[in-house]
């Protein structure tokens, strides 16, 4: 094989249109490091569930194939070897508003807010990431939402606040994506209108002549890859015909006007599975290593039919503590696990995608009683390599238990070493 056609960060070219290559042996040039999945980078992957979870199923105990995870997070059971159960951790400025913007829009920075419907915060860690990744990737960051952003006031506190968790500035919060094919076109397409054909269509000749050069695993990984991509193509053509933004319902039985063809799902389950894909793939091809994905907004208006809960909406059911809230967070504990699995069969080398990942769960609350004394926190996967799972990190009756000691430690892991960051001076050593 002529390895001058082809590295690792490799692209199939067509016309106005170009797709990050995933990870691949035979590609590397330094067989033993690449064996090993050494030359794959960190990725970094921020969930955030808005009102927090079910106060009383929300725990964990023992460790590795032996913990016992509480009902909120049992969609996990089969990632217990590769997660962290942190607690303990908060956010001081968080407890100074003790409402839903103020709780949200410092949960990644630590940095104080301002109030009056003012927008300040501070620059988010995944942002900080970002900047350090710079070129390296098509995208230095994809963030995704699965709920609009709220302009209103709430409180004293812009509901900006609430409807953010990335911020590029103290007073920019990086722009949000709730529509998947918007998405799926920042990952993939290079400046191609509406109307073009098929990204895989456009580089089809490209990728035979790929092929031809790769090893079979390669090969085999390169199918899998591409099949995955279409896939996603033709669930959001499907997503595009059936209907708007979750939570809008037309006037009429019928659309008296055709729909958007990148309009946002009407099933709320399907618009958190195509963003996961979508999450999936920025990470698979190394188009981006940094997404965050805002499955709601604090204080969310978001409904559930798919799961039979369409009689409250998510703000107002996170007060009930009732067996729907606990049904409404297992749903959305499943979307981080579907993401997990998906990562986990994805191989560099010795390791997975998953290994070569950090995927973190969070909120601004415990409990829809807007308690933030205490956050819920689960760190998944490897870090490439440099976090052992299975493991309980409690940290409640400790000193320095800051949350961004935990970015801190994140941020270590993929090479940024600030020193400090929002309000804390040091990482957690044991993560």
């Amino acid at each position: 094989m002529k390895r001058s056609r082809f590295s690792r960060r490799s692209f199939l070219r067509g016309a106005g249109v170009s797709i990050a290559l995933p990870w691949m042996e035979s590609l590397t040039t330094h067989s033993r490091a690449a064996a090993a999945g050494a030359d794959a980078p960190v990725r970094v992957a921020v969930l955030f569930a808005g009102n927090g979870f079910h106060g009383s199923e929300w725990n964990a105990s023992g460790e590795g194939d032996s913990m016992t995870l509480g009902k909120v997070l049992e969609p996990l059971n089969d990632f217990r070897r590769q997660l962290l159960f942190i607690r303990g951790l908060y956010n001081a400025e968080a407890l100074k508003g003790n409402i839903h913007s103020s709780q949200t829009g410092n949960l990644l920075s630590g940095a104080p807010l301002a109030s009056g419907g003012e927008i300040r915060s501070g620059t988010s860690f995944d942002q900080v990431i970002a900047a350090h990744y710079g070129r390296a990737t098509k995208v230095p960051s994809l963030v995704l939402g699965c709920e609009k952003a709220n302009p209103s006031v709430h409180k004293n506190y812009s509901m900006l606040y609430s409807s953010h968790i990335s911020w590029s500035s103290p007073t920019s919060p990086t722009p949000l994506e709730v529509y998947p094919a918007l998405a799926f076109d920042r990952l993939f397409k290079e400046g191609a209108g509406k109307g073009d054909r098929s990204i895989l269509d456009a580089v089809l000749n490209d990728a035979s002549s790929l092929r031809r050069d790769l090893g079979r695993n390669d090969q085999h990984k390169l199918d899998e890859y591409l099949d995955s991509v279409r896939d996603v193509e033709q669930r959001l053509e499907n997503a595009g015909q059936r209907g708007e933004l979750q939570g809008w319902r037309p006037t009429l039985a019928k659309p008296d006007k055709p729909r958007p063809a990148d309009g946002i799902p009407q099933d709320i389950a399907e618009h958190m599975r195509l963003m996961s894909d979508i999450l999936v793939l920025g990470f698979q091809t190394d188009s981006t290593r940094v997404t965050t994905l805002k499955l709601n907004n604090d204080h969310s208006s978001l409904r559930f039919p798919n799961l039979g809960v369409d009689y409250m909406i998510h703000h107002l059911l996170s007060h009930t503590d009732s067996a729907d809230w606990l049904k409404v967070n297992q749903f959305f504990i499943s979307q981080l696990a579907y993401i997990a699995s998906r990562l986990d069969a994805i191989k560099e080398g010795e390791r997975s995608l998953l290994d070569n990942s950090m995927l973190l769960l969070c909120s601004s609350m415990m409990s829809g009683s807007h308690d933030a004394s205490q956050l819920p926190v689960v760190l998944l996967g490897g870090g490439g390599g440099r976090i052992k799972g299975g493991r309980i990190l409690d940290y409640r009756d400790k000193p320095d238990r800051q949350m961004c000691r935990l970015y801190l430690s994140m941020m270590d892991k993929c090479g940024v070493h600030p020193g400090t960051f929002g309000d804390a001076t040091k990482p957690l050593d044991e993560v």
